[in-house]
């Protein structure tokens, strides 16, 4: 990649240029997107080195100086004959993310970010996630010995959560939807100074997931089409821009057809792109949680990519969403989860309106596993008393057992909590648990101690028997 003063941030819509320091998603001029730009080498200067991974792709990435890795990328490309043979499709490909550390995409995203965050000498990254970003975050997080502060909304599968917890991650639940998730992150990030690892607000999350589309060039002739799920839109322009860059640096002459999907229930995307109803409420019910996106940040970068690589978008059924997730693991032994699903079902229909030739080449991306979705899960998680357990456990926990120890007070409880929080979010805790009875406050000292009760004591008991059965 070229120096640093080769590369810029620059506007999707009015081309405004800016520094790239410091982070920041959106144009100061006319307030669109931004996105990494830079003078790509030429054709015979690009040498792709090492093994099939994520940093094989470091010439064509923004510059960072610590690389963090637990072998992301160099995913396999799967030939689906016999789910290809079961739609009357002559080639079918699955990129199949599953297989990354964490089973999801996001692990790319999380290898740079953490990577970046390292240089920018920050100890702490805030992301707002429904899930598979979390959780990337979370490890990557983990194995530099970064702190990691997840907003999680409601809404979010119960399998994605036990990484986190697993992984040691703070955790905080705010909004319904990751939308009310993403304004709480930002707020935090301008208050804290933390490292902003938001999808929808970090540009560098485009750059790591084009790699992409490096790769199923590296392992296969260039698709005809290629089907994505949207949620907030980032991802389908991330690979688009991969495959554009390839074609621009004359690696190839061609550039798949990219097919942007959402669930019937949550489509602000698709109505865009077809002129209509763009700010359609979100159906909750939608079990592809991935992609659960109220007001997608992204949707012009998504539509910019269907638009130009003269693609498609459409909208199936949460019903076809989990026939295709069935179909796909009893055919080629792949468990995706609903928002990977939703492309092979996208491509079902499609197929069924002959908006597709049966001859073509087609890749479909499975973005994430469904062992972090199942059914199963989901009933554990009904109506959240699963997360909404953890989300405890991650915070009012530590201080119930901070206090069984011994009486503190506020500004001591946040110093023990590793400072990874706003002084005044602890504050909010006590709080909450004051009102629970959990513990009681008093003056002494000029100080306002807690300490725990015996209904607070019997909570943790509580905590310690039902983390036996989980």
């Amino acid at each position: 990649m070229p120096e640093d003063k080769e590369l810029r941030l620059q506007c999707v819509h009015c081309g405004a240029k800016f520094p790239i320091y410091p982070l920041r998603s959106n144009c100061e001029i006319c307030g669109g997107i931004l996105e990494y730009k830079a003078n790509l080498p030429e054709k015979h200067a690009v040498k792709f080195s090492g093994t099939l991974r994520f940093w094989r792709y470091k010439q064509l990435l923004p510059p960072v100086r610590n690389m963090v890795s637990l072998g992301e990328g160099g995913t396999p490309l799967h030939k689906a004959d016999r789910l290809a043979k079961s739609m009357g499709l002559t080639k079918l490909y699955l990129k199949d993310e599953t297989r990354n550390p964490t089973n999801s995409y996001r692990d790319r995203a999380a290898a740079l970010l953490t990577s970046n965050a390292i240089d920018l000498q920050s100890d702490t990254l805030v992301c707002a996630t429904n899930g598979n970003m979390g959780a990337s975050l979370a490890a990557y997080s983990a194995k530099a010995g970064l702190n990691c502060h997840v907003i999680v909304p409601k809404e979010v599968d119960v399998g994605k959560l036990a990484q986190m917890l697993a992984y040691d991650a703070i955790i905080e639940e705010y909004g319904e939807i990751i939308d009310g998730s993403i304004c709480k992150a930002d707020a935090l990030a301008k208050e804290t100074g933390w490292y902003q690892a938001t999808a929808e607000l970090n540009p560098l999350v485009v750059e790591a997931q084009k790699t992409i589309a490096y790769e199923i060039f590296e392992q296969s002739e260039i698709p005809e089409w290629v089907l994505v799920s949207m949620g907030s839109g980032g991802t389908i322009y991330s690979i688009w821009k991969g495959f554009k860059e390839l074609k621009e640096l004359g690696l190839t002459r061609t550039a798949p057809k990219m097919v942007g999907v959402q669930p019937e229930g949550c489509a602000s995307i698709v109505n865009a792109a077809k002129g209509s109803e763009p700010r359609k409420a979100c159906s909750h019910s939608t079990r592809a949680l991935a992609i659960l996106v109220g007001n997608p940040l992204q949707s012009e970068l998504a539509i910019k990519a269907i638009n130009d690589s003269e693609g498609l978008a459409l909208t199936v059924s949460d019903q076809d969403i989990l026939a295709a997730e069935l179909q796909i693991a009893k055919l080629e032994g792949v468990f995706a989860e609903p928002a990977s699903a939703i492309t092979v079902a996208a491509l079902k229909k499609l197929l069924e309106e002959n908006r597709i030739a049966r001859d073509s080449s087609v890749v479909c991306l499975i973005t994430g596993s469904g062992l972090k979705a199942t059914d199963v899960l989901q009933a554990l998680n009904k109506k959240q008393k699963t997360a909404g357990l953890g989300l405890e456990i991650t915070t009012k926990e530590k201080i119930l057992r901070i206090l069984n120890e011994k009486e503190t007070y506020g500004y001591d409880l946040w110093k023990q909590l590793g400072k990874i929080m706003t002084r005044a979010a602890v504050y909010q805790h006590l709080n909450e648990l004051s009102q629970k009875g959990l513990i009681v406050g008093y003056e002494e000292g000029g100080k306002r101690f807690f300490r725990i009760t015996e209904h607070g004591r019997k909570a943790l008991a509580a905590f310690d028997e039902l983390k036996l059965l989980m």
